[in-house]
């Protein structure tokens, strides 16, 4: 049987902390480049790294892909949902401008868009062809993909037959990593943690 492992981690913390930041390109903060040190430590035997291109997830991508000396791909699909109005505010001050419109997000993105933002139907196209592109063109490989909370809730509910709906009621921690093996096609969930090994 053919088994193909994928681990996938969120950026760490930005410059700017905790923010709405879809397509805003905001680099790492040192705690978020200590962060994604420590969740890849102990690194399992990757044979290639697929990023976002946006440069919390790159920049990091590059330096692993070097001290790994494993080849890295980019891939724009791999990019954050778009907030639209939303970029570059923290949820404490939408919240306190409109708490309605906040939590019927968090609720329910598919119905509840940020204003200005990327449908989650476009989004959700562009991530499911980059995640099955993925799975035909590296099988029985054993990846890294460095992505976002939206991107990585995205596949997991993709796995586990997550409603749209209900994606963004998962936490996704700074760095935070998952692993995906997929057996034949088959995809199971195998952890959720902070670190790989």
């Amino acid at each position: 049987m053919q088994t193909t492992t994928i681990d996938i981690i969120r950026h760490g913390e930005p410059v700017g902390g905790t923010l709405f930041r879809g397509w805003r390109d905001d680099p790492l903060s040192p705690e978020g480049w200590e962060q994604m040190r420590h969740a890849t430590r102990a690194t399992p035997p990757w044979e290639l790294i697929i990023s976002s291109p946006l440069s919390r997830c790159a920049h990091f991508a590059d330096e692993l892909s070097q001290r790994l000396g494993i080849p890295l791909e980019q891939d724009k699909r791999l990019m954050e949902i778009g907030f639209g109005d939303w970029e570059g505010r923290t949820p404490e001050a939408l919240f306190e401008e409109s708490p309605n419109t906040l939590n019927a997000f968090w609720q329910n993105p598919v119905d509840n868009p940020p204003p200005g933002g990327e449908p989650m139907v476009l989004f959700q196209s562009r991530v499911e062809s980059a995640w099955q592109d993925i799975q035909i063109h590296h099988k029985g490989k054993h990846l890294l993909i460095v992505a976002h909370g939206g991107v990585n809730r995205l596949i997991v509910g993709k796995v586990l037959g997550i409603s749209q709906s209900h994606l963004f009621r998962m936490e996704w921690p700074f760095a935070a990593v998952s692993r995906i093996r997929l057996d034949e096609g088959y995809p199971r969930l195998i952890f959720h943690c902070g670190s790989v090994g």
